[in-house]
């Protein structure tokens, strides 16, 4: 999988999973927040963190902003900040920015001023879209607790034939199969001699860092 350099501006609940998460997972991730102590708390678990006014123009751009391949603006409630935020950074030239928006009416307003893409999420939903950034197999990903998620993946061609005995992802990955989705028939708790064809999908559960090297190994 290629390494992305990403932006996380914002670290709430939702823009320090995002960013830890897209971390874990191999990224470079730059956190950016107006809040110290915040940057302190998160700074161990990304490439860098920097405490500074993300509607400053002459800052961002300091940062090397443009080189960067993706924005994720998550300023909370503060509808002028994320609204100046996406401006500038659309204006310095980021590739990709996906902003969370407050209400649909601010929704509204960032895809109007350049956000490729807005989320109104749930509070706890930060993993979710984090995975969906960086992986083409990862389709779903449903984080259960902090530690445990459940995975839909697209399986890849060399699976072709082989039999989940064969593939072992239990014990290779630490993951279970609870299912194998084929067009539109689902396989629950499938048994070890069942097959895996092309176009497959499986749904696994597992510790959320076991799901995340399944990822790398698969992509």
């Amino acid at each position: 999988m290629e390494k992305k350099q990403f932006v996380v501006i914002g670290m709430g609940k939702f823009g320090s999973s995002v960013a830890k998460t897209l971390y874990s997972l191999g990224n470079d991730v730059l956190a950016i927040d107006s809040n110290e102590d915040i940057i302190q708390e998160v700074s161990e678990s990304v490439t860098h963190a920097v405490q500074m006014d993300a509607t400053d123009e002459m800052s961002l751009r300091s940062l090397g902003i443009k080189n960067f391949d993706v924005a994720v603006i998550t300023i909370g409630s503060d509808i002028q900040s994320s609204v100046m935020s996406t401006l500038l950074i659309k204006e310095l030239g980021v590739k990709y920015i996906i902003a969370k928006a407050h209400s649909e009416i601010h929704a509204k307003l960032l895809r109007k001023i350049g956000a490729d893409r807005v989320v109104l999420p749930e509070k706890d939903m930060g993993i979710r879209v984090a995975h969906n950034l960086v992986s083409s197999n990862i389709l779903d990903f449903i984080e259960l607790s902090p530690d445990y998620s459940i995975a839909e993946v697209a399986c890849p061609s060399k699976w072709n034939g082989r039999t989940l005995r064969e593939l072992n992802l239990r014990s290779v990955y630490g993951i279970t199969v609870m299912a194998i989705k084929r067009s539109e028939k689902v396989s629950v708790s499938p048994g070890a001699d069942d097959r895996i064809q092309n176009g497959d999908m499986i749904v696994a559960i597992g510790k959320t860092e076991n799901l995340s090297k399944f990822e790398h190994n698969i992509s």
